[in-house]
């Protein structure tokens, strides 16, 4: 069973950490993971600055990985987080970075792409192209 290294960096300003369920799915060309909550027995997780790692193993082989989900369910009431990044490590012993540099607030999930820059016509693959056509519906740039 293929076993990834999933590195989360929690941001630096005052608050950034989260108490909350941090559930993570990895999205690759040829599947999809069931979700993985990150949790370390009698660890505190996400605090402010921190940079946790989690081994998550996935039951079959997911191919290039696409995209990471993350989903936030509350603990507390009001809880933020910002998220700098995650960076995972293939079975391969291959790096990708994904960006976020963004708070993540409420009972949310985020859809992150690796950080490499591609125009719209470099996304082959079906699930990045629908990605795209959503992430711009949020900013109101639906001409793609």
């Amino acid at each position: 069973m293929p076993s990834y290294t999933v590195t989360v960096a929690t941001g630096s300003q005052w608050f950034a950490g989260t108490d909350d369920y941090i559930y993570l799915s990895l999205v690759g060309s040829a599947g999809c993971s069931e979700k993985h909550l990150l949790d370390k027995p009698f660890y505190n997780d996400f605090e402010r600055g921190a940079v946790d790692s989690y081994d998550v193993t996935v039951d079959e082989e997911l191919g290039e990985i696409q995209l990471v989900r993350i989903e936030k369910r509350k603990y507390w009431l009001n809880d933020d987080w910002y998220l700098k990044y995650i960076t995972l490590k293939t079975p391969h012993g291959d790096y990708i970075e994904f960006p976020c540099y963004r708070w993540i607030t409420g009972d949310v999930e985020v859809v992150l792409r690796d950080g490499r820059a591609k125009l719209a016509r470099d996304d082959q693959i079906h699930i990045l192209k629908q990605h795209r056509r959503k992430e711009l519906g949020k900013h109101g740039k639906n001409n793609i």
